[in-house]
């Protein structure tokens, strides 16, 4: 095994020694014993029995019909993007922590046989693994930035653009919360200055309106992103002191912890610049984002609800489903 290999199989034992350490976590253990969440056997990867899903499309569709205003173009993409695209995003200058790449064998009959004896051996395997052009879509809406870029200018009135993904980011944890793999809502917002300030606004307001008709409690407060080293913490600092980052919270692992489930983004011209997004008028455009996050406000609503769907309050239930 490789020195780096050794290194990298050592950090990984590592942090997970340090999270078996942490002990249990309540509410996790009651929605596994419940069946809602089915374990892997990794930190924050689970899977999702059928009454999970259905209270996920219940606010999919809620989230729909609380959008269906909006005229936005509805764009789909797999969990994954191009590396080249993300490398462009600057992701990894703010967050290289969360990342997440996609690696395959790259190698010869020659290598596979190193692979399968290190296999045998309990050894690491990954010597061979290189990377792909793919990494795992860290956010829903970095793939729309570069295909509205080559679109050209944008109309007078801006886009606004629906995106639904599955995203990763590299933090493991007890903290059901915390999931690595997730899915995401988002309405993208691009435009001018003035018309992201104004969608932020707006769903500012039909967010809360929304978690009130599912009878949650919640807040909403200023925030910032969990920018990575000494340097972050001034662009965390920067981003408060701006008002650009709002988030809606929601007491779910327990009542003095506060989980944010709705997130309220404003990126000034940051993405326009990164990909060349212009406005009618030739100026750079500038974006933001509102996100929600489905698997919170799945735990939210069996956290404050309990875990028998059918005993939930009637304005819920006729919130995520109607009369079906």
């Amino acid at each position: 095994m490789s020195d780096s290999a050794t290194i990298q199989k050592q950090s990984i034992e590592t942090s997970n020694a340090i999270v078996d350490r942490a002990g249990v976590n309540p509410f996790r253990d009651a929605l596994v014993d419940a069946g809602l969440l089915i374990p892997t056997g990794v930190q924050g990867l689970f899977g999702r029995s059928g009454q999970f899903e259905r209270v996920v499309d219940g606010l999919d569709a809620l989230i729909t019909r609380l959008g269906a205003d909006q005229n936005a173009e509805v764009l789909r993409f797999p969990p994954a993007m191009s590396r080249t695209e993300f490398e462009r995003s600057e992701y990894l200058k703010g967050f290289p922590q969360l990342a997440g790449t996609v690696h395959s064998f790259c190698g010869g009959e020659h290598e596979q046989q190193r692979v399968l004896q290190c296999l045998e051996r309990g050894e690491d395997w990954t010597e061979h693994q290189k990377p792909t052009y793919v990494v795992l879509t860290p956010a829903a809406c970095y793939p729309v930035y570069p295909v509205i870029a080559q679109r050209g200018h944008l109309p007078e009135e801006g886009r606004i653009v629906d995106a639904f993904s599955y995203c990763f980011r590299h933090e493991p944890s007890l903290d059901p919360t915390r999931m690595q793999l997730f899915r995401m809502r988002e309405y993208i917002r691009l435009g001018t200055a003035e018309q992201i300030q104004a969608f932020r606004s707006e769903w500012i307001e039909r967010g809360t309106r929304m978690i009130d008709m599912l009878e949650l409690p919640n807040s909403i407060d200023l925030a910032n992103d969990p920018f990575f080293g000494r340097g972050g913490k001034i662009v965390a600092r920067s981003q408060r002191e701006q008002n650009l980052k709002f988030e809606l919270l929601i007491p779910i692992e327990s009542e003095d912890r506060l989980t944010a489930c709705l997130s309220f983004n404003y990126h000034m011209d940051h993405f326009g610049l990164l990909w060349g997004i212009k406005t009618q008028d030739g100026g750079v455009a500038h974006t933001g984002c509102v996100g929600f996050g489905l698997e919170r406000l799945t735990l939210g609503l069996f956290r404050h609800h309990g875990f028998d769907i059918e005993k939930w309050p009637q304005k819920v239930r006729d919130a995520l489903w109607g009369n079906a």
